[in-house]
């Protein structure tokens, strides 16, 4: 069943996560290392599409990495959206491709929230690219689509709701899943929240 559109007017940024790859279904971190959908990540692209139901949006933005370019494509949105930088996942550095767990063989306890990234990003500059993503949604006028990654969507979230970056750890996000950022009057919140198709 297609999402309904929200009863206000309030424009509403919508997150798309990309669908399921090889390193997304294995728990390695997938920074910039450009992996194509698995075959299931190109159905669950496809039923966004169907989930979606061409819904319009006054801008529709893309990481360019492919898991996120390819989803959008297949959803249906390639035609309009534009490739927007600023939506590229957390650069892991010198952790890319490895799980949690491996990392913390080395380092105990660590975490991508709360730990250093080295030969990374910090999560303070993760965050500035999401805050510029906001800036730039705010302007368009209407409903936005933003088609990118779950720790980039999550620290986005952080930012929307005026949280520290580090917040975002509490907002588990699937592949190919949908949610949606809008208002409660003037109160920024979260409208929806991992909505699988």
């Amino acid at each position: 069943m297609p999402i309904m559109p929200s009863p206000n007017s309030d424009p509403e940024i919508w997150l798309i996560r990309h669908g399921e790859t090889e390193w997304s279904l294995s728990g390695q971190h997938t920074g910039r290392t450009d992996l194509p959908l698995t075959a299931a990540g190109v159905r669950e692209a496809e039923e966004l599409g169907r989930y979606l139901a061409k819904r319009p949006f006054a801008l529709v933005l893309t990481s360019p990495l492919q898991r996120a370019h390819e989803t959008c494509n297949l959803a249906g949105y390639g035609g309009v959206a534009q490739i927007e930088p600023d939506l590229c996942e957390w650069d892991y550095g010198a952790y890319e491709g490895r799980t949690s767990a491996q990392i913390q063989e080395s380092v105990p306890g660590w975490t991508i929230w709360t730990s250093p990234v080295p030969q990374g990003e910090t999560i303070q500059q993760v965050a500035a690219r999401a805050s510029r993503v906001i800036e730039r949604a705010a302007k368009a006028g209407g409903h936005v689509a933003l088609f990118a990654h779950g720790h980039l969507l999550r620290i986005l979230t952080a930012c929307w709701l005026g949280l520290p970056p580090d917040a975002g750890r509490f907002f588990a996000l699937g592949t190919a899943s949908v949610s949606v950022l809008g208002y409660e009057r003037e109160t920024r919140v979260i409208a929806r929240w991992n909505v699988l198709p």
